[in-house]
């Protein structure tokens, strides 16, 4: 076979071709499929992470999973199963045959996307040498989920509180869920608002990540445009803004958080746009439709996302910031130089150390006397997590909500998840709250599985990738101070690991076209958290 033909699958693999531990990417009629083996036992499961399509061939194995090396989203080989987010839909498996000295990959298995018990049938019959006694009870731990409390409330509806719903229904869970969001937006892809959809090529078609019918179809209440306002733990009911009462047997808080909003003196009401929620995205994606210059307030991630998607439109743009190296607290003075310098090579002005001292019309004045003109000005300085629900309802709070390692608050039943979170982490010994995506989704799906007594610790170390031009830049942990940055490869290069590090310890690792040592941190991050332990 020529070096680059794809291997037809179903026509079998040698043996000898397939020592443990490798992938092989071919086609079973006209689907990508990737043949795994691992020991003694063959996985033949869908070629793309179903998040946003990355090659799993590239990825890492890690024991029966393996790891997208986009964004870290991870999936079981025995069922397809996504384990962990970004991922929400399984990937597809086939039946494996071993004959002799061949493996055969051959018709795709029916799946569940629904259920882990129908998903773990399928996914353990397409395993060829899988343990059947195993794969029972994979099978029967799914079914056996259903009971469960009586109903769920869930609040937000975010990243943490769909991830929440979903995971609860894939776990079998089959009793009343509600999920009361204040967004007019069923759920949908938040991080895409500042990057593909912001520059013109993610169409509004591709920004929910469920179909509207999904939620009646799963038994999920899905109550939009609606506020709660209040939460009585003791008695376990909330009460919306209209005055209904919603008892719950347990409930998630996911509220997130809502942009830090400015008082800038001249600016007329809607002249500082924000980024947060879909209708924002609408609203800032109309405003700078006919825009010939744009001024990003902050150069955070969200403020350069901004900014990079802007240019990709062929607006002018100027950053200000009051830091005078853009994200330097977050990444370092290193890494946030290199960014600085790859946004000016796209044409960003940068006005750093400085601020807008006030507004007349287009005409924008800042701190330092620069006089810039705009049609439009977009905030990006930082966000406030949403705990006045928590506060009021008398839950333990310290720069968030305080839960404890299976995410469970200070009030019985109840839990929480996201941007209010805040969490005891092993690794470090410090209790930390991060605003990721990701990590909101990965809470979101923990804290739904202890609703049901599973006892799983949150292990999973922060995880967020932000996207500049062509540039992604992947950080795996959690570092609010460090003694030391060590530098592997070149930043100019765009091929580097930097690993920040404090007495000794690695806290955090940031990596550009990496992607493989990024997942390799991951995996040690999350063995040097985890904690046996039941849940108590």
């Amino acid at each position: 076979m020529p070096a680059n033909a794809i291997a037809d699958l179903s026509s079998g693999v040698a043996l000898d071709d397939l020592p443990d531990g490798r992938m092989l990417a071919g086609k079973v009629g006209g689907d990508e499929v990737l043949l795994i083996r691992r020991g003694e036992s063959f996985f033949a499961i869908g070629a793309a992470c179903t998040h946003y399509h990355g090659p799993l061939v590239d990825g890492v194995l890690a024991g029966e999973t393996i790891r997208c090396p986009l964004h870290h989203a991870c999936f079981d080989l025995r069922t397809g199963a996504p384990l962990h987010a970004p991922a929400l839909d399984p990937v597809p498996c086939w039946r494996v045959e071993r004959l002799g000295g061949m493996v055969f990959v051959r018709e795709k298995l029916m799946q569940d996307a629904g259920s882990v018990s129908a998903a773990g049938a399928a996914g353990a019959a397409g395993a060829a040498g899988a343990d059947p006694a195993a794969a029972a009870r994979r099978t029967a731990g799914g079914a056996g989920r259903g009971a469960g409390p009586g109903s769920v409330v869930i609040v937000g509806g975010g990243a943490a509180g769909l991830a929440a719903a979903l995971t609860l229904r894939r776990e079998g869970y089959a009793n009343a869920l509600s999920m009361i969001s204040a967004d007019d937006s069923a759920p949908y892809d938040r991080p895409n608002l500042s990057k593909d959809y912001l520059a013109g090529s993610a169409p509004e078609e591709w920004m929910p990540l469920r179909a509207p019918e999904f939620y009646a179809d799963h038994g999920i209440e899905l109550l939009l445009g609606t506020r709660v306002e209040s939460l009585d733990a003791g008695a376990r009911r909330v009460t919306l803004a209209d005055g209904r009462r919603m008892p719950f047997d347990t409930l998630l808080l996911a509220t997130g958080a809502e942009p830090i909003r400015l008082d800038i003196a001249g600016a007329a009401p809607g002249q500082v746009c924000y980024l947060r929620s879909f209708s924002d995205g609408r609203a800032l994606l109309a405003r700078t439709a006919g825009a010939r210059r744009v001024l990003v307030l902050g150069a955070s991630f969200i403020g350069l996302e901004v900014a990079a998607a802007l240019r990709a439109r062929g607006i002018e743009v100027d950053v200000v910031g009051l830091e005078r190296v853009p994200m330097q607290r977050v990444l370092g003075a290193e890494l946030g130089g290199f960014v600085r310098d790859l946004h000016a090579s796209h044409g960003v002005t940068f006005h750093l150390g400085s601020s807008i001292a006030e507004v007349r019309e287009r005409r924008v004045t800042l701190t330092d006397g620069t006089v810039l003109q705009t049609d439009c000005i977009v905030a990006g300085v930082g966000v406030r997590a949403n705990v006045d629900l928590a506060q009021a309802a008398g839950l333990a709070l310290e720069r968030g909500v305080l839960v404890d390692p299976f995410l469970r608050t200070s009030a019985p039943g109840v839990f929480a998840a996201g941007d209010i979170a805040r969490w005891p982490d092993a690794l470090s010994g410090e209790l930390i709250r991060a605003e990721h995506w990701v990590l909101a989704e990965r809470q979101g799906q923990t804290a739904a599985r202890n609703m049901l007594g599973l006892g799983e610790r949150f292990a999973a170390p922060p995880f967020f990738w932000s996207q500049h031009y062509d540039v992604a830049i992947n950080v795996v942990g959690h570092a609010e101070s460090w003694d030391g940055i060590d530098i592997e490869g070149s930043l100019a290069a765009r091929d580097c690991v930097l690993r920040y590090r404090r007495t000794g310890r690695t806290l955090a690792v940031a990596t550009i076209g990496r992607d493989r040592d990024s997942l390799q941190a991951e995996l040690a991050m999350e063995s040097a958290r985890s904690t046996e332990g039941p849940m108590r």
